[in-house]
Protein backbone atom coordinates (compact mmCIF):
# COMPACT_ATOMS: atom_id res chain seq x y z
CA UNK A 1 0.00 0.00 0.00
CA UNK A 2 1.34 3.53 -0.60
CA UNK A 3 1.29 6.77 1.30
CA UNK A 4 -1.11 8.18 -1.32
CA UNK A 5 -3.30 4.91 -0.95
CA UNK A 6 -3.58 5.10 3.21
CA UNK A 7 -7.07 7.18 4.26
CA UNK A 8 -6.28 10.30 6.39
CA UNK A 9 -7.96 10.73 9.47
CA UNK A 10 -10.97 12.99 9.17
CA UNK A 11 -10.71 16.07 11.17
CA UNK A 12 -12.90 16.43 14.28
CA UNK A 13 -14.72 19.72 14.90
CA UNK A 14 -14.20 21.11 18.18
CA UNK A 15 -17.65 20.28 19.20
CA UNK A 16 -17.31 17.10 17.76
CA UNK A 17 -14.35 16.19 20.49
CA UNK A 18 -16.98 17.05 23.23
CA UNK A 19 -17.91 13.92 25.22
CA UNK A 20 -21.91 13.38 25.04
CA UNK A 21 -21.90 13.26 28.61
CA UNK A 22 -20.50 16.58 29.45
CA UNK A 23 -23.00 18.87 28.14
CA UNK A 24 -25.79 16.85 30.75
CA UNK A 25 -23.24 17.00 33.26
CA UNK A 26 -22.56 20.96 33.02
CA UNK A 27 -26.47 21.29 32.82
CA UNK A 28 -26.42 19.16 36.22
CA UNK A 29 -23.91 21.39 37.73
CA UNK A 30 -25.67 24.38 37.00
CA UNK A 31 -28.89 23.23 38.19
CA UNK A 32 -27.31 22.58 41.12
CA UNK A 33 -24.50 25.90 41.97
CA UNK A 34 -25.39 28.07 39.67
CA UNK A 35 -28.99 28.36 39.76
CA UNK A 36 -29.40 28.71 43.52
CA UNK A 37 -27.04 31.88 43.07
CA UNK A 38 -29.79 34.01 41.50
CA UNK A 39 -33.17 32.28 42.10
CA UNK A 40 -35.71 33.77 44.03
CA UNK A 41 -38.79 32.06 45.46
CA UNK A 42 -40.99 32.78 42.35
CA UNK A 43 -38.74 31.66 40.23
CA UNK A 44 -38.80 27.93 42.59
CA UNK A 45 -42.46 27.63 43.06
CA UNK A 46 -44.04 28.80 39.93
CA UNK A 47 -41.38 27.77 37.22
CA UNK A 48 -39.06 25.51 39.27
CA UNK A 49 -41.51 23.04 40.31
CA UNK A 50 -44.00 22.66 37.51
CA UNK A 51 -41.26 22.24 35.27
CA UNK A 52 -39.37 19.43 37.40
CA UNK A 53 -42.20 17.62 38.02
CA UNK A 54 -43.96 18.03 34.00
CA UNK A 55 -40.30 16.90 32.71
CA UNK A 56 -40.08 13.86 35.25
CA UNK A 57 -43.80 13.06 33.79
CA UNK A 58 -42.63 13.37 30.08
CA UNK A 59 -39.24 11.09 30.86
CA UNK A 60 -42.31 8.53 32.11
CA UNK A 61 -44.38 9.08 29.23
CA UNK A 62 -41.57 8.48 26.64
CA UNK A 63 -40.57 5.71 27.51
CA UNK A 64 -43.37 4.39 26.66
CA UNK A 65 -44.55 5.99 23.72
CA UNK A 66 -41.81 7.42 22.22
CA UNK A 67 -39.52 4.09 22.65
CA UNK A 68 -42.15 1.48 22.76
CA UNK A 69 -44.59 2.76 20.92
CA UNK A 70 -47.40 2.40 23.45
CA UNK A 71 -50.10 5.49 23.74
CA UNK A 72 -51.57 6.64 26.83
CA UNK A 73 -54.06 9.29 27.97
CA UNK A 74 -53.73 8.13 31.33
CA UNK A 75 -50.47 9.93 32.50
CA UNK A 76 -52.32 12.41 34.85
CA UNK A 77 -54.41 9.66 36.56
CA UNK A 78 -50.66 7.48 37.41
CA UNK A 79 -49.48 11.11 38.85
CA UNK A 80 -53.02 10.69 40.87
CA UNK A 81 -51.74 7.43 42.39
CA UNK A 82 -48.65 8.13 43.10
CA UNK A 83 -49.42 11.19 44.76
CA UNK A 84 -52.30 9.83 47.08
CA UNK A 85 -49.98 6.51 47.57
CA UNK A 86 -47.44 8.48 48.77
CA UNK A 87 -49.54 10.37 51.31
CA UNK A 88 -50.99 7.51 52.44
CA UNK A 89 -47.75 5.43 53.08
CA UNK A 90 -46.20 8.55 55.26
CA UNK A 91 -49.43 8.93 57.10
CA UNK A 92 -50.45 4.92 57.65
CA UNK A 93 -46.83 3.62 58.76
CA UNK A 94 -45.42 5.10 61.17
CA UNK A 95 -41.62 5.68 61.01
CA UNK A 96 -41.69 5.12 57.50
CA UNK A 97 -39.02 7.68 55.69
CA UNK A 98 -40.50 9.74 52.80
CA UNK A 99 -37.55 8.68 50.15
CA UNK A 100 -39.51 4.61 51.41
CA UNK A 101 -42.87 6.30 50.86
CA UNK A 102 -41.91 7.68 47.73
CA UNK A 103 -40.82 4.63 45.79
CA UNK A 104 -43.55 2.41 47.43
CA UNK A 105 -46.27 4.82 46.11
CA UNK A 106 -44.11 4.48 42.55
CA UNK A 107 -44.63 0.74 42.86
CA UNK A 108 -48.11 1.12 43.53
CA UNK A 109 -48.99 3.48 40.57
CA UNK A 110 -46.84 0.77 38.40
CA UNK A 111 -49.34 -1.73 39.38
CA UNK A 112 -52.30 0.17 38.49
CA UNK A 113 -50.33 0.97 35.01
CA UNK A 114 -49.38 -2.58 34.60
CA UNK A 115 -53.17 -3.27 34.44
CA UNK A 116 -54.27 -0.68 32.69
CA UNK A 117 -51.87 -1.79 30.12
CA UNK A 118 -52.98 -5.14 29.68
CA UNK A 119 -55.31 -4.03 26.84
CA UNK A 120 -52.13 -3.43 25.12
CA UNK A 121 -51.62 -6.99 24.65
CA UNK A 122 -54.84 -7.24 21.82
CA UNK A 123 -55.29 -2.93 21.26
CA UNK A 124 -52.89 -0.89 19.65
CA UNK A 125 -53.07 2.63 18.54
CA UNK A 126 -55.93 5.06 19.50
CA UNK A 127 -57.87 1.69 20.63
CA UNK A 128 -54.87 1.55 23.43
CA UNK A 129 -54.89 5.19 23.93
CA UNK A 130 -59.02 5.20 24.67
CA UNK A 131 -58.47 2.16 26.61
CA UNK A 132 -55.68 3.86 29.12
CA UNK A 133 -58.33 6.73 28.75
CA UNK A 134 -60.31 4.38 31.56
CA UNK A 135 -57.62 4.86 34.08
CA UNK A 136 -58.61 8.47 34.25
CA UNK A 137 -62.16 8.39 35.03
CA UNK A 138 -61.45 5.52 36.74
CA UNK A 139 -58.96 6.28 39.53
CA UNK A 140 -60.29 10.17 39.54
CA UNK A 141 -63.54 8.38 40.57
CA UNK A 142 -62.07 6.50 42.95
CA UNK A 143 -60.13 8.88 44.92
CA UNK A 144 -63.39 10.89 44.84
CA UNK A 145 -65.65 8.51 46.13
CA UNK A 146 -63.87 6.79 48.35
CA UNK A 147 -63.09 9.36 51.30
CA UNK A 148 -60.16 7.17 52.73
CA UNK A 149 -57.46 7.89 50.43
CA UNK A 150 -57.73 11.74 51.61
CA UNK A 151 -57.79 10.46 55.27
CA UNK A 152 -62.07 11.49 55.31
CA UNK A 153 -61.52 14.86 54.07
CA UNK A 154 -64.95 15.04 51.99
CA UNK A 155 -63.81 17.08 49.20
CA UNK A 156 -60.48 14.62 48.39
CA UNK A 157 -58.22 17.41 49.25
CA UNK A 158 -54.74 16.38 50.71
CA UNK A 159 -51.79 18.20 52.40
CA UNK A 160 -48.30 17.52 51.63
CA UNK A 161 -46.55 16.28 54.95
CA UNK A 162 -43.11 18.09 55.30
CA UNK A 163 -40.33 17.34 53.43
CA UNK A 164 -37.54 17.23 56.08
CA UNK A 165 -35.58 20.01 58.07
CA UNK A 166 -33.12 19.93 54.98
CA UNK A 167 -35.61 20.37 52.18
CA UNK A 168 -37.69 23.08 53.98
CA UNK A 169 -38.88 26.14 51.98
CA UNK A 170 -38.57 26.92 48.41
CA UNK A 171 -35.41 26.54 47.62
CA UNK A 172 -35.29 22.96 49.85
CA UNK A 173 -38.50 21.62 47.67
CA UNK A 174 -36.24 22.91 44.58
CA UNK A 175 -33.05 20.41 45.82
CA UNK A 176 -35.59 17.80 46.66
CA UNK A 177 -37.06 17.66 43.40
CA UNK A 178 -33.81 17.96 40.90
CA UNK A 179 -32.49 15.15 43.14
CA UNK A 180 -35.69 13.23 42.89
CA UNK A 181 -35.36 13.74 38.93
CA UNK A 182 -32.01 13.62 37.67
CA UNK A 183 -31.86 9.71 39.84
CA UNK A 184 -34.80 8.80 37.66
CA UNK A 185 -33.35 10.71 34.45
CA UNK A 186 -30.04 8.95 34.44
CA UNK A 187 -32.10 5.55 35.12
CA UNK A 188 -34.32 6.08 31.87
CA UNK A 189 -31.48 7.46 29.42
CA UNK A 190 -29.67 4.09 30.73
CA UNK A 191 -32.22 1.92 30.22
CA UNK A 192 -33.08 2.85 26.72
CA UNK A 193 -29.42 1.87 25.92
CA UNK A 194 -29.87 -1.68 27.43
CA UNK A 195 -31.09 -4.84 25.62
CA UNK A 196 -34.61 -3.51 27.34
CA UNK A 197 -34.51 -0.08 25.75
CA UNK A 198 -33.88 -2.04 22.50
CA UNK A 199 -36.86 -4.29 22.80
CA UNK A 200 -39.11 -1.44 23.17
CA UNK A 201 -37.55 -0.09 19.97
CA UNK A 202 -38.27 -3.00 18.06
CA UNK A 203 -42.01 -3.66 19.12
CA UNK A 204 -42.74 -0.12 18.26
CA UNK A 205 -41.09 -0.51 14.85
CA UNK A 206 -42.51 -3.87 14.21
CA UNK A 207 -43.70 -6.36 16.72
CA UNK A 208 -43.91 -8.77 14.09
CA UNK A 209 -40.65 -8.56 13.44
CA UNK A 210 -39.50 -8.52 16.79
CA UNK A 211 -41.56 -11.37 17.83
CA UNK A 212 -39.92 -13.66 14.78
CA UNK A 213 -36.05 -12.78 16.32
CA UNK A 214 -37.28 -13.22 19.85
CA UNK A 215 -38.22 -10.28 21.83
CA UNK A 216 -40.88 -11.32 24.07
CA UNK A 217 -44.09 -8.78 22.80
CA UNK A 218 -45.74 -9.45 25.50
CA UNK A 219 -43.48 -8.88 28.70
CA UNK A 220 -41.86 -5.58 26.89
CA UNK A 221 -45.14 -4.34 26.64
CA UNK A 222 -45.98 -4.52 30.29
CA UNK A 223 -42.51 -3.71 31.24
CA UNK A 224 -42.79 -0.64 29.77
CA UNK A 225 -45.90 0.38 31.02
CA UNK A 226 -44.85 -0.39 34.65
CA UNK A 227 -41.75 1.88 34.40
CA UNK A 228 -43.45 4.41 33.15
CA UNK A 229 -46.29 4.12 35.31
CA UNK A 230 -43.07 4.34 38.21
CA UNK A 231 -41.65 7.76 37.09
CA UNK A 232 -44.90 9.36 36.66
CA UNK A 233 -46.12 8.06 39.54
CA UNK A 234 -43.32 9.84 41.44
CA UNK A 235 -43.89 12.64 39.70
CA UNK A 236 -47.10 13.15 40.70
CA UNK A 237 -45.84 12.84 44.56
CA UNK A 238 -42.99 15.95 43.23
CA UNK A 239 -46.17 17.66 41.88
CA UNK A 240 -48.19 16.97 44.99
CA UNK A 241 -45.79 18.00 47.80
CA UNK A 242 -43.06 19.62 46.49
CA UNK A 243 -45.12 22.23 43.68
CA UNK A 244 -49.03 22.41 45.09
CA UNK A 245 -48.61 21.27 49.19
CA UNK A 246 -52.05 20.87 48.42
CA UNK A 247 -53.93 18.68 45.53
CA UNK A 248 -57.79 17.23 44.95
CA UNK A 249 -58.27 14.30 42.72
CA UNK A 250 -59.73 16.95 40.20
CA UNK A 251 -56.24 18.37 39.74
CA UNK A 252 -55.38 15.40 37.93
CA UNK A 253 -57.57 15.55 35.10
CA UNK A 254 -57.59 14.67 31.41
CA UNK A 255 -56.34 17.66 30.66
CA UNK A 256 -53.28 17.03 32.81
CA UNK A 257 -52.55 14.42 31.06
CA UNK A 258 -53.02 15.98 27.30
CA UNK A 259 -50.16 18.56 28.39
CA UNK A 260 -47.70 16.12 29.15
CA UNK A 261 -48.59 14.57 25.72
CA UNK A 262 -48.03 17.58 24.44
CA UNK A 263 -44.59 17.90 26.15
CA UNK A 264 -43.01 14.43 24.39
CA UNK A 265 -44.91 15.70 21.07
CA UNK A 266 -43.39 19.19 21.07
CA UNK A 267 -40.16 18.03 22.65
CA UNK A 268 -39.48 14.95 20.37
CA UNK A 269 -40.10 11.43 20.88
CA UNK A 270 -37.46 8.75 21.89
CA UNK A 271 -35.53 11.26 23.53
CA UNK A 272 -35.22 11.75 26.95
CA UNK A 273 -33.81 15.32 26.56
CA UNK A 274 -36.98 16.07 24.28
CA UNK A 275 -38.97 16.15 27.59
CA UNK A 276 -37.22 18.75 29.64
CA UNK A 277 -37.36 20.75 26.47
CA UNK A 278 -40.99 20.40 25.67
CA UNK A 279 -41.58 20.93 29.36
CA UNK A 280 -39.54 23.79 29.47
CA UNK A 281 -41.66 25.20 26.70
CA UNK A 282 -45.22 24.59 27.79
CA UNK A 283 -43.97 25.90 31.54
CA UNK A 284 -42.04 29.12 30.35
CA UNK A 285 -44.34 30.34 27.45
CA UNK A 286 -47.81 30.79 29.20
CA UNK A 287 -46.03 32.51 31.53
CA UNK A 288 -44.18 34.84 29.11
CA UNK A 289 -47.23 35.45 27.03
CA UNK A 290 -49.22 35.97 30.20
CA UNK A 291 -46.87 38.85 31.43
CA UNK A 292 -46.87 40.48 28.16
CA UNK A 293 -50.40 40.21 27.45
CA UNK A 294 -51.48 42.02 30.80
CA UNK A 295 -48.32 44.64 30.38
CA UNK A 296 -49.58 45.70 26.47
CA UNK A 297 -53.44 44.79 26.99
CA UNK A 298 -54.38 44.87 30.56
CA UNK A 299 -55.75 48.05 30.29
CA UNK A 300 -58.22 47.21 27.81
CA UNK A 301 -58.87 44.02 28.59
CA UNK A 302 -60.02 41.65 32.03
CA UNK A 303 -58.10 38.86 33.08
CA UNK A 304 -60.80 35.85 31.40
CA UNK A 305 -59.88 37.43 27.95
CA UNK A 306 -56.40 37.39 28.06
CA UNK A 307 -56.38 34.45 29.72
CA UNK A 308 -58.40 32.59 26.78
CA UNK A 309 -56.18 34.62 24.30
CA UNK A 310 -53.10 33.20 25.72
CA UNK A 311 -54.24 29.52 25.70
CA UNK A 312 -55.37 30.03 21.72
CA UNK A 313 -52.04 31.76 21.08
CA UNK A 314 -50.02 28.67 22.84
CA UNK A 315 -52.00 26.92 20.56
CA UNK A 316 -51.23 28.39 17.10
CA UNK A 317 -47.57 28.67 18.38
CA UNK A 318 -47.53 25.07 18.84
CA UNK A 319 -49.16 24.19 15.27
CA UNK A 320 -46.95 26.40 13.83
CA UNK A 321 -43.79 24.64 15.25
CA UNK A 322 -45.26 20.93 14.73
CA UNK A 323 -45.71 21.69 11.09
CA UNK A 324 -42.11 23.34 11.16
CA UNK A 325 -40.34 20.61 12.87
CA UNK A 326 -42.52 17.30 13.56
CA UNK A 327 -39.71 16.05 15.35
CA UNK A 328 -39.38 18.52 18.22
CA UNK A 329 -37.16 20.44 20.06
CA UNK A 330 -34.53 18.00 20.10
CA UNK A 331 -34.55 17.48 16.21
CA UNK A 332 -34.39 20.86 16.03
CA UNK A 333 -31.38 20.99 18.43
CA UNK A 334 -29.39 18.39 16.82
CA UNK A 335 -29.90 20.45 12.96
CA UNK A 336 -28.39 23.68 14.72
CA UNK A 337 -25.22 21.59 15.93
CA UNK A 338 -24.64 19.74 12.99
CA UNK A 339 -25.14 23.09 11.22
CA UNK A 340 -22.11 24.63 14.06
CA UNK A 341 -19.85 21.54 13.11
CA UNK A 342 -20.06 22.55 9.77
CA UNK A 343 -19.02 25.64 10.06
CA UNK A 344 -16.40 25.29 12.43
CA UNK A 345 -12.86 26.11 10.92
CA UNK A 346 -11.51 22.62 12.02
CA UNK A 347 -13.72 20.95 9.31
Amino acid sequence: MTTASIPLPRPVSAIGRVPTWLLPLAVIVFAYAGIPLFASDYLYDAILAPFLALSLAAVGLNILTGYAGQVSLGSAAFMAVGAYAAYNFNLRVEGLPLLASIVFAGLIASAVGVVFGLPSLRLKGFYLAVSTLAAQFFVQWTLTKFSWFSNYNPSGVIDAPALGYVFEGPHGRYLFSLSVVVALTVFAARLVKTQTGRNFIAVRDNETAAKISGVPVLHTKLLAFAISSFIIGVAGVLWAFAYLRTVEPHGFNLDRSFQILFIIIIGGLATIRGAFLGAALIVVLPLVLSRAGTFLFGSYFDSGVLDMSQRILVGALIIVFLIAEPDGLAALGNRIARRLRLRSPTN
